[in-house]
């Protein structure tokens, strides 16, 4: 009797060893399992996790007074331009047979050489197929590639704290290096990234330079998290390292393999901020959740769909939102062209609302223009506002007017700073910018610029 149950232990137990791990973090039952610990998840994972080598030519004024700590601050712009060689040390991982592979921005989104080196010493030259600075995201495809190792993405919204969770990457260059720990938050919003703030999982397994672009992956060896950031006043891991959830990665794939050239979000078209205690009680909400509405676009999806100032919106796409990261987070996932079930809590009673996710219109036309040699501030870059330049721009939403996206060889020089907003000129209101070329071209012998500059008017005056 004792053989038969060995032997009918001894079959189970493969069977049961073959089946999907669930996203619960189970006790190891053995010594035995203790003792093999990762690496059988490791060997499966590590080979699609690769080292990235970028490199970029930039200008670089050569300046003899470089360095000196009086002198270079009134000789900055001094000496001829020369092209400098910047290189960036970085991790990517393989999501597909055919080179796929996801890396941060910081890493390859400016990069003019790539270089990714796997595991195995293959190296391949690639090109990035689609980059986000402000997401931190770049999506890079490998010349040549075929029938890669690649990782699987995992659900991020199912994450919990606790898990287990591994973070692979070639740290200070030093070669792949694994890590281990948990999964220490979820929803953490307060950390910059690229330009704007970041919606990340938090995790405790060692992050440090050179892990960006790098894999945090699950007990199942699925991609959970792209490690991109670390909360450190020494340089070094301190614990609090921050990865971009997988689902926001699907996101940028799918839109790689559409063919998009630039990562599309849907926009909300509205300012808010989170609802504190004294909010709630204002409020009559019986705890502080989510976030209330400061401020609505005419133009904005949630208009359209019947919300007003002062609502607050708790839920979108079923997941819960606390801060406008968080809301932005939960539209970008759900892409442009779906809609999404947004809770609104207006007087203390709640409501399921379909909201669209489209981009910012452009309407009325931007009408971008780059004035002519003949004007006064020859290649000056301006532009008509409108959502679609608030939207790239982060103007805020009541602004109106012609923005100047690039001051051209000359504005610098008559005061003008990039994203001033031209209001008037010589005492005529512009709002279009074909008025601004007409009266740039013929101004008479003084020019006067009444603008607008990061919420505060004034006037530049200069004569011809």
């Amino acid at each position: 009797m004792r053989n038969i149950l060995l032997a009918t232990l001894l079959l189970v137990t493969p069977a049961l060893i073959a089946q999907p791990v669930t996203a619960e973090t189970r006790i190891p039952q053995s010594e035995a399992e203790i003792a093999i610990g990762f690496a059988p998840l490791v060997r499966r994972a590590a080979p699609a996790v690769v080292n990235i080598y970028a490199r970029r030519v930039v200008e670089a004024q050569a300046s003899p007074f470089a360095g000196d700590p009086f002198f270079e601050q009134f000789f900055q712009g001094f000496g001829k331009p020369q092209p400098r060689v910047q290189n960036s040390l970085g991790s990517g991982v393989i999501l597909s047979a055919d080179g796929i592979v996801v890396s941060n921005f910081h890493v390859v989104g400016q990069a003019t050489d790539i270089r990714v080196v796997m595991t195995d010493r293959r190296e391949y030259s690639a090109h990035v197929v689609l980059a986000d600075q402000e997401s931190d995201l770049a999506i890079l495809q490998l010349d040549g590639a075929t029938d890669l190792p690649h990782l699987e993405l995992r659900d991020s919204d199912h994450v919990e704290v606790g898990e287990l969770a591994l973070a692979i990457g070639n740290p200070f260059g030093v070669g792949q290096t694994v890590t281990s720990g948990i999964v220490s938050g979820l929803a953490r919003s307060g950390m910059a990234t690229g330009n704007a703030r970041g919606y990340f999982l938090q995790t405790d397994a060692p992050i440090n330079p050179g892990n960006s672009g790098g894999a945090l992956i699950d007990v199942n060896g699925a991609l959970i998290g792209i490690n991109t950031s670390i909360l450190s006043r020494s340089g070094g891991s301190n614990g609090i390292g921050f990865a971009i959830p997988s689902n926001l990665v699907a996101e940028f794939v799918k839109q790689a393999r559409d063919g998009e050239e630039d990562f599309q979000r849907p926009w909300a078209g509205m300012a808010g901020q989170p609802v504190d205690s004294d909010l709630a009680a204002s409020l009559g909400l019986s705890v502080p959740d989510g976030i209330i509405i400061s401020d609505l676009h005419a133009d904005s999806p949630f208009a359209a769909a019947g919300f007003e100032v002062g609502d607050v919106i708790t839920y979108v796409a079923g997941q819960p939102v606390n801060s406008p990261s968080e809301m932005i987070f939960r539209m970008t996932v759900t892409g442009i062209g779906n809609t999404a079930m947004v809770t609104r809590v207006r007087d203390g009673r709640a409501a399921e609302i379909e909201v669209a996710m489209g981009p910012a219109p452009d309407t009325p036309p931007s009408q971008e223009l780059t004035l002519s040699d003949d004007t006064v501030l020859p290649q000056l870059q301006v532009a008509r506002i409108n959502p679609a330049l608030i939207a790239r721009y982060g103007l805020p939403l009541d602004i109106n007017g012609v923005l100047i996206t690039d001051t051209g060889p000359y504005g610098a020089r008559a005061g003008l700073k990039r994203l001033d907003i031209i209001r008037a000129i010589n005492g005529d209101p512009v709002e279009t910018t074909v008025e601004v070329e007409e009266v740039l071209g013929d101004p008479g012998r003084w020019v006067q610029l009444d603008l607008e500059r990061a919420g505060r008017l004034l006037s530049l005056r200069f004569r011809l």
